[in-house]
C-alpha cells in the first residue's frame, strides 16, 4: 500500500483525498499557490509545498513543480484530483518517468479517450452506440458549417478537447453557426490550447446519463450504476443524483454494460465515467442512449455513486494504484436507497450567475443535515484565479423524495456573506413540479427562464425582521442570534424595540422604521404586540444579517447612521464583476439599447461572461475596448434609462 500521497489539487476534492488517506494511515502532502497560503487543504495535510503564483498556468498546472515537489517530500504517490492536471497524459506519463506512483489510468488511456472525436471512433469499434455527428479532420469553418447544415439543426459544436461545459455551443440555425463557432474556438484555445470541434446532432429532449467504471491492472472492470446529471446550466452541471429516476433494470442493464466495454476498450485502470446523452422523448429507452465522452478521472459528483453503493472511490482509486485487485465483484454491487448533489457556487444568479468574489464573511454550511465537502471556511476567501465552487451538498434518503426533501432544507439553511451564492437558485429547482416529477432534461434550466431566478427583493419578513433588530441595538440591547419568532434577543426586554429612538409603545400597534437593505432603503411597520416571523438574524462584526430559510442574507444598515451615506454605483453602471479581459465590444456610445441587450463579454475564470443593459435606454459612457484587462467593479459602461433621456 501506498505510504504517502502527493495530492495534485486544492480546495474541496484535496480536503477529500486527504480525508481518505488519513483514514487509511497515509502521510498527506498538498501543495498550493500564494492565493492558496492560508487555504484549508495546506492546514488538513501533514505537509505543505509552495509551489508558485495565485494564477493556475504558473502553479496547478506546472507539472515540473508537483513532480519536484513530491520528490522533496519523499512522496511515493500523486493523486491528481480532477480539473487542472487530472487528464493530462503527458503529465501522468511524467510522474511515471519520475519513479512514483500515478493515481490513475494510463497515459495511453487518457490519450486514447482525451480527444473526442477519436474516442467515438474508437467507441464504435467496440460496439458501444454514438450519437450522429461530425469528426472530421477538416476544421476550415466552411467544411465546419456545410456539416452542420447535413445534419439539421439544432447541433451542438463540442472542443474535441473539451469538458466541464467549456468550449461548447448549442446551435439553433445556419445563421448563428458562425459566430457560435467563433466563440466556442475561442474558450477552447484559453481552457485547452486546442482549436479542433467536432458537431453533433442535438437531441430535442436531452438526459445526461453517465456511468461510474473503475478497473484495475488485474484485468477487472466493474460498474457503480448510474447517475443522472441532466440539471443544467450553460452545461455546467448544476444537481447530480443517483439513480437515474425512471431507470428500468433492462435499461440499466445495457447502458451499464456499453459502459464496462468502453473501459475494456481502452484496458481502463482506476476511477472514470462513461458519459452518455438519452433521447427521453419517450422515457429512458436502451436504443435511444448514446455515448457522448469518457471522463479518465474521478469525477466532482462521485459522492452521489458513494452513498448508494457505500463504496469509497478514492480509497479504491489509492488500492488500485498500489497494485491491488477490486476490492468488489460486480455482483456484491447494489443500489441502496438515493443520493444527491448540488454544487454550492459563489454567483449571482440575479445578475446572470456572474462569479461573486471575495472573503466569506459568514458561512453556514448545513452539516448537521447532510454531507458536506468543502475546502473554505469561514474566513476564507474566493479567490478570482479559480472554480468558484464553495461546496458539495449531498443528501441520501431511502427514496428519491426524502433526498430532495433533505437537500432542499440543506440550501434552505446555507448561508453566506457578503459572497452571493446559487443556494435559493438550487432550492427553487429542487421544488420545481417538473424536477420532484423526474421528468427534466438538460434544456430545463433555459427554458424555465426567469422563473428559477430568485427575486433580489427583501421578503417583507426579512425586513421587519431587520428593522426590530436596527431598533433594538439602537436601544442598546445586543442583537443575538434567532431564529423563528424572533427569539434570543436580549433577555432584559423582551421587546426588541423597548428603549428605541423614537418609539411610543402605547402610540399604537405598528411604528415606522426605514433601514438599509443591501444598499436600499426599505421601509418597515414593526408590530406590537409582534407575530412571528419566519425569518432568522445573526450580526456579523457591525453588520446585521438577516435570512427567511431560503438561501438568501440580507446586510442590514441603520439608514439614520450613515452620516455621509454608502456610496452605491448608479443603477445603470456596468461594473466589470471579476478581473478579466474584454473580448468583444457590442455597442457604441450614444447607441439606444434594450433591457437585456448583449453589451460586451468578459473572459474571466475559464469562461465568457455576457454583460447587458439592466434595462432601456441609451450608452452615454462606453470604457470597455476590445482586448483590455480590467479589474473588479470597473465601470466599463454607463447606461441612461430612456426617460432620463428625455
Amino acid at each position: 500500500m501506498i505510504q504517502s500521497l502527493l495530492i495534485a489539487n486544492r480546495g474541496e476534492i484535496a480536503c477529500r483525498i486527504i480525508r481518505t488517506a488519513r483514514r487509511m494511515g497515509i502521510r498527506t502532502v498538498a501543495v498550493y499557490s500564494d492565493a492558496d497560503a492560508k487555504a484549508l487543504h495546506v492546514r488538513s495535510a501533514d505537509e505543505a509545498v509552495h509551489i508558485g503564483p495565485s494564477p493556475a498556468r504558473e502553479s496547478y498546472l506546472v507539472g515540473e513543480k508537483i513532480i519536484a515537489a513530491a520528490k522533496a517530500t519523499n512522496a511515493e504517490a500523486i493523486h491528481p484530483g480532477y480539473g487542472f492536471l487530472s487528464e493530462n497524459a503527458d503529465f501522468a506519463q511524467a510522474v511515471i518517468d519520475a519513479g512514483l506512483v500515478w493515481v490513475g489510468p494510463s497515459p495511453q488511456s487518457i490519450r486514447a479517450m482525451g480527444l473526442k472525436d477519436a474516442a467515438k471512433e474508437r467507441m464504435i469499434a467496440a460496439g458501444v452506440p454514438v450519437t450522429p455527428g461530425y469528426l472530421g479532420a477538416d476544421q476550415s469553418p466552411e467544411r465546419l458549417q456545410a456539416e452542420a447544415d447535413a445534419i439539421g439543426y439544432p447541433v451542438l459544436i463540442k472542443a474535441v478537447a473539451g469538458g466541464g461545459g467549456k468550449g461548447m455551443r448549442r446551435v439553433e440555425s445556419a445563421g448563428e453557426f458562425s459566430h457560435s463557432l467563433d466563440s466556442c474556438c475561442r474558450e477552447a484555445a484559453s481552457s485547452f490550447g486546442n482549436t479542433d470541434v467536432l458537431i453533433e446532432k442535438y437531441i430535442l429532449s436531452p438526459r445526461h446519463i453517465e456511468v461510474q467504471v473503475f478497473g484495475d491492472s488485474h484485468g477487472n472492470v466493474v460498474h457503480l450504476f448510474e447517475r443522472d446529471c441532466s440539471l443544467q446550466r450553460r452545461h455546467q452541471k448544476v444537481i447530480e443524483e443517483a439513480p437515474a429516476p425512471g431507470m428500468d433494470p433492462e435499461t440499466r442493464e445495457a447502458i451499464c454494460a456499453a459502459a464496462v466495454r468502453a473501459a475494456k476498450a481502452v484496458d481502463y485502470v482506476g476511477a472514470g465515467t462513461i458519459e452518455f446523452i438519452a433521447d427521453a422523448s419517450e422515457g429512458l429507452r436502451a436504443d435511444r442512449i448514446w455515448f457522448m465522452e469518457m471522463n479518465t478521472r474521478l469525477q466532482v459528483e462521485h459522492p452521489v455513486t458513494e452513498e448508494i453503493t457505500g463504496v469509497d472511490l478514492v480509497e479504491w482509486q489509492l488500492r488500485v494504484a498500489s497494485g491491488e485487485p477490486l476490492p468488489k465483484r460486480q455482483d456484491e454491487l447494489a443500489i441502496n436507497g438515493w443520493a444527491m448533489e448540488a454544487r454550492l457556487y459563489a454567483e449571482d444568479p440575479t445578475k446572470g450567475f456572474l462569479p461573486s468574489i471575495g472573503k466569506l464573511e459568514h458561512l453556514t454550511l448545513p452539516e448537521h443535515i447532510i454531507r458536506v465537502e468543502t475546502g473554505v471556511e469561514e474566513g476564507g476567501e474566493v479567490s478570482p484565479f479559480y472554480d468558484p465552487m464553495i461546496a458539495k451538498l449531498v443528501s441520501r434518503g431511502n427514496d428519491r423524495q426524502s433526498a430532495i426533501d433533505d437537500l432542499a432544507q440543506a440550501a434552505a439553511t446555507t448561508a453566506v456573506w457578503p459572497v452571493r451564492t446559487n443556494a435559493a437558485f438550487i432550492l427553487n429547482c429542487l421544488r420545481s413540479p417538473d424536477f420532484a416529477a423526474g421528468t427534466i432534461n438538460t434544456g430545463f434550466i433555459s427554458d424555465a427562464g426567469e422563473q428559477l431566478i430568485p427575486d433580489d427583493a427583501p421578503p417583507a419578513a426579512v425586513v421587519v425582521a431587520g428593522a426590530m433588530a436596527v431598533a433594538s441595538r439602537s436601544a442598546g440591547n445586543p442583537v443575538q442570534q434567532f431564529g423563528h419568532g424572533l427569539i434570543g434577543l436580549s433577555e432584559a426586554n423582551s421587546r426588541p424595540w423597548t428603549g428605541a429612538f423614537g418609539f411610543r409603545l402605547n402610540a399604537g400597534p405598528n411604528q415606522m422604521v426605514t433601514i438599509d437593505v443591501d444598499g436600499n432603503p426599505q421601509t418597515a411597520s414593526i408590530p406590537d404586540p409582534y407575530d412571528e416571523l419566519d425569518a432568522w438574524v445573526e450580526t456579523c462584526g457591525n453588520t446585521i444579517l438577516v435570512g427567511q430559510n431560503d438561501g438568501r442574507v440580507f446586510a442590514i444598515h441603520d439608514s439614520r447612521n450613515d452620516g455621509a451615506g454608502h456610496h452605491h454605483a448608479h443603477d445603470g453602471d456596468i461594473l466589470s464583476p471579476m478581473p478579466g479581459k474584454i473580448i468583444a465590444v457590442e455597442v457604441t456610445q450614444g447607441q439606444a439599447v434594450t433591457k437585456g441587450q448583449k453589451l460586451l463579454t468578459l473572459e474571466a475564470m475559464k469562461m465568457e461572461h455576457t454583460l447587458t443593459a439592466p434595462f432601456d435606454g441609451v450608452v452615454t459612457e462606453l470604457a470597455a475596448v476590445a482586448g483590455a484587462q480590467v479589474q473588479v467593479e470597473a465601470v466599463l459602461a454607463r447606461i441612461a434609462a430612456s426617460e432620463e433621456q428625455g
